[in-house]
């Protein structure tokens, strides 16, 4: 009897275990950022930032007007495989679009309001493979996901 009832725990044990599984879909190249929509993974645009200095401000820029990575979601979910990138050091930035490209004005000083990271909830589904959320709502325009330290931007747009 007693082997019954280690093995109907044992069964119970497992079945938890792989109840958190990940089993959406999963990005075809590691360290990019991709939007979720459901069962559809959409690439953001990975770009390289541009800094121009002016003063104590650095502005950080990309080229377009617009992002090709699209979401009607106000608090979107993105999925990322990693490799080399630390998905806890990602900064999410509102862009401000100005002379044809997106751009984002950080202060070297800390002043008061300045653009400061919005909020990003990281959850690890796998080894190396993790879901990034906006944290808070976001308004309609465009964004983009940096690497803290990196000059690389993931961009996207919310309508």
């Amino acid at each position: 009897m007693r082997v019954f009832w280690v093995c109907t725990l044992l069964s119970f044990a497992s079945a938890a275990f792989a109840a958190d599984k990940y089993d959406g879909p999963r990005p075809p190249k590691k360290d990019i950022l991709y939007l979720a929509h459901a069962d559809n993974l959409i690439p953001t645009d990975a770009l390289d930032a541009t800094e121009d200095r002016k003063k104590d401000d650095v502005i950080a820029s990309v080229p377009g007007t617009s992002s090709t990575a699209r979401t009607p979601l106000s608090e979107p979910i993105f999925i990322i495989e990693t490799d080399k990138l630390q998905p806890e050091g990602l900064e999410l930035y509102k862009l401000d679009v100005k002379n044809g490209r997106r751009e984002v004005t950080l202060s070297q000083k800390k002043r008061r309001g300045g653009p400061k990271p919005l909020r990003l909830t990281v959850t690890r589904l796998e080894r190396g493979l993790y879901k990034v959320e906006a944290a808070e709502t976001l308004e309609n325009g465009q964004y983009g996901i940096s690497p803290t330290g990196s000059s690389r931007v993931f961009c996207f747009e919310v309508y």
